[in-house]
């Protein structure tokens, strides 16, 4: 260089060697950190308002009050629901909702309700500032219980319009249903929020006991009984289980969870004499262990954990069959019990972005738990407009993990 010609140049210069290089590479790094920072903002902004698909945030603490949605989990998968928006590209294996199950016997479903609209807590849910909208209805609290009540009801006079629905309920809900084939039964108990779980089995077992007793003054055909939550939506016909299947007595749904493999949303026992009494004595030994091992979570999960404590009791039970999406018998204090996959007859959309890798083109029953009732009703009105049940799949599994204001 012409400038550095001289001795005392050079000497000026020379520092200059060792500098540049240095103020080059902090130039680079900080270029090359506000390329790697961009992806992560945007990523980030993208998973919050997308909430779904498998590298969404464990821990997502906002709740939609609309529909959110992501991609759709099990994508390229064989046997899995594949979707172009909320078109379905593939259809799912239904049995045609118009023609009764070729079952020769009855189906019933139970389910235990109450509303708490007589409390003070209730009237003030009524104010505008309390309300939610979904479609082109709001709802208060109270009137949110009965729209998903009502859906749970209507998706099954669609799938399976020969069935009926008994509803269990405090003598104090003060509710009215006008469907057909639909039948409430108040009975006697404790049904506060703290206690509902536990009453739930109470109520269960009651009716047991007055189905044995209807039984015999009753002559021909048999009904069995399908004991599920009300947030849930039968996809296809159920009565199959009970022709698919006609060594079992009782019937559970299980996933691959160490700690909580049995869902207690969905219970199917057989109509049978047998069948009622060997239903009753389980749900009677669930009952004891709920209330004297698990009445700290008696609002939450202790019907679940003392299902699965029965359960894992008998020696001979191996937990490791809870792995395969497999259905298996087996004989669990002195009843065929038969437990069937959650994937199939217990989906939910969480579990579907995760663990079940999707949604099987043979779902039976889509679970609503959690924070995902607003989900269940825009899934009606979806269908209710759209008529395609494959449709509708594909706008619940591509919700994914998404949690929603109610």
């Amino acid at each position: 260089m012409k400038a550095c010609v001289g001795w005392r140049r050079f000497l000026f210069c020379f520092p200059l060697i060792f500098i540049l290089p240095h103020l080059f590479s902090v130039l680079e790094l900080h270029q090359n950190q506000a390329v790697t920072d961009s992806p992560k903002e945007h990523t980030k902004k993208f998973d919050v308002q997308n909430s779904s698909g498998d590298d969404a945030p464990k821990k997502i603490t906002r709740k939609f009050d609309h529909l959110v949605l992501g991609p759709a989990a099990g994508e390229g998968l064989p046997n899995r629901l594949q979707c172009r928006g909320v078109k379905a590209l593939n259809k799912t294996h239904f049995s045609n909702p118009s023609h009764p199950s070729s079952v020769g016997d009855g189906i019933a479903f139970v389910t235990v309700f109450t509303i708490y609209n007589n409390s003070p807590d209730a009237l003030a849910d009524g104010k505008p500032s309390n309300l939610v909208t979904v479609g082109n209805a709001s709802y208060s609290k109270p009137e949110r219980s009965m729209a998903i009540l009502n859906v749970f009801i209507n998706f099954i006079q669609v799938r399976m319009p020969q069935s009926n629905v008994i509803i269990l309920t405090d003598p104090e809900s003060d509710f009215s249903l006008h469907q057909n084939r639909v039948t409430v039964l108040p009975i006697q108990g404790e049904y506060s929020r703290d206690k509902l779980m536990l009453q739930r089995i109470r109520s269960y077992i009651t009716f047991l006991d007055i189905r044995l007793e209807k039984l015999s003054q009753e002559q021909g055909r048999i009904t069995h009984f399908i004991f599920s939550d009300s947030d849930i939506a039968v996809i296809d016909d159920l009565g199959q289980i009970f022709e698919k299947y006609q060594d079992f007595l009782v019937a559970l749904t299980f996933r691959n969870n160490k700690d909580q493999p049995l869902n207690s949303g969905f219970i199917a026992v057989r109509g049978t004499r047998d069948g009622i009494l060997r239903a009753r004595t389980f749900l009677q030994k669930v009952l004891e262990v709920y209330s004297s091992k698990y009445m700290k979570a008696s609002r939450m999960l202790g019907d679940q954990l003392a299902l699965f404590w029965v359960i894992k009791s008998d020696a001979s039970f191996d937990a490791k069959r809870f792995s395969k999406a497999q259905a298996f018998i087996k004989e669990i204090g002195g009843a065929s019990v038969l437990f069937l996959p959650c994937a199939t007859y217990n989906w939910t959309p969480p579990e579907g972005a995760g663990q079940f890798h999707g949604m099987p083109l043979d779902v039976k029953v889509v679970h609503f738990k959690g924070s995902r009732k607003r989900l269940m009703l825009e899934a009606w009105n979806y269908f209710s407009s759209s008529a395609d049940i494959s449709d509708m799949l594909c706008l619940i599994l591509k919700s994914g993990r998404t949690k929603y204001d109610f």
